[in-house]
């Protein structure tokens, strides 16, 4: 009859034991999991900084936290991605502002306006003009931004020579698959946009399906886009901007110690992100010109009817794929960084 209740208080003393070596820090942490998406390709530079980024976080786990990337869209386009996050599949992605503007729409203002940004110092000053306020914004939508990056300029590779404008509106355009507004917008103007996930893009140039595709050089390079689209316009169509992020969840089971070390090793990968990622721009152009691309350079005649298109864009993209507030706030940082009241 003594037994039952002897155990009993075995147990409670064993549990406060137990309570007591973990208050105290003697118990090992429950390995986290981190798990990463992302389109960019295996063994590139931004795949490079990603594993870099984990080998930080697993070393402030203790080494016993488990860190994976997948790349090459392995886990879908970014659309799917952001909602993976969601779910739980996925624990973080480096996206682009495709995916991004998934979680917060006004993010869009930083990529999809095209020939806005002359150099990359007006993308830098207004995206960190604008960095606090967007990072709340995420941050309210359940996100962590780590750090910004991106990946060169948009040019447009196409199976034949085009120059002007209108030489386009023969074409198939790729068009991602998440942009219904960007691809009514070109319908509007006359442009064929054919909806594909960035996987598709390479069979869907080989056989016909589209002919031309809006992409970086670096891009173009690494999934041998150019050698079925041999012909590049050099114009500074738009910046590919990204970031970095991880979800609210999964940043609030971490340790104070082991977020720093988290951002602080993300922070870092950006800087290098950036400055070698447009460096890599012209080098892949290089490249590729060794390999047949051939380069077409507008006049300037023709940079004036691609100004007049891009100034067309402008009205149908605000309130619609920007939201009113943010393209005037895009607008304004801008003109005064054009005043020279930003440098």
């Amino acid at each position: 009859m003594t037994t039952l209740p002897r155990q009993r208080r075995w147990q409670k003393l064993a549990s406060s034991a137990l309570l007591a070596l973990a208050a105290l820090g003697s118990l090992p942490a429950a390995a986290q999991s981190l798990r990463i998406g992302t389109l960019v390709p295996k063994n590139s530079l931004y795949h490079r900084q990603l594993l870099e980024i984990g080998e930080s976080w697993r070393a402030a786990q203790g080494g016993n936290g488990k860190y994976l990337v997948y790349p090459d869209g392995s886990q879908g386009g970014e659309a799917e991605m952001a909602r993976r996050m969601r779910i739980g599949q996925l624990q973080g992605a480096l996206l682009s502002v495709v995916g991004l503007r998934e979680i917060e729409p006004s993010i869009a203002a930083l990529q999809i306006m095209p020939l806005l940004f002359r150099n990359w110092e007006e993308v830098d000053y207004v995206r960190e003009k604008m960095r606090p306020a967007m990072e709340k914004k995420f941050l309210d939508k359940g996100f962590i931004v780590l750090t910004w990056g991106d990946a060169g300029w948009v040019r447009f590779f196409s199976k034949e020579a085009a120059l002007r404008p209108d030489d386009y509106k023969k074409m198939k355009f790729f068009a991602w698959g998440s942009e219904p507004d960007q691809q009514g917008i070109m319908k509007s103007l006359g442009y064929t946009p054919v909806p594909l996930e960035t996987t598709d893009i390479l069979p869907a140039i080989q056989t016909g399906m589209i002919n031309v595709v809006p992409a970086t050089p670096y891009f173009a390079l690494a999934t041998q886009i150019y050698t079925s689209a041999p012909h590049m316009l050099e114009i500074n169509w738009a910046p590919i901007v990204g970031a970095l992020v991880v979800t609210r969840k999964a940043w609030d089971e971490m340790s104070p110690a082991t977020q720093d070390a988290l951002r602080s090793a993300s922070e870092k990968a950006g800087i290098q992100l950036r400055a070698k990622a447009r460096q890599e721009v012209e080098e892949a152009v290089d490249a590729m010109k060794k390999r047949g691309l051939v380069v077409h350079r507008p006049n300037a005649e023709q940079m004036k009817e691609w100004t007049a298109l891009a100034e067309q864009l402008y009205p149908r993209i605000r309130g619609t794929m920007v939201p009113a507030e943010t393209f005037d706030e895009v607008m304004a940082h801008l003109k005064t960084y054009r005043a020279g009241k930003g440098k």
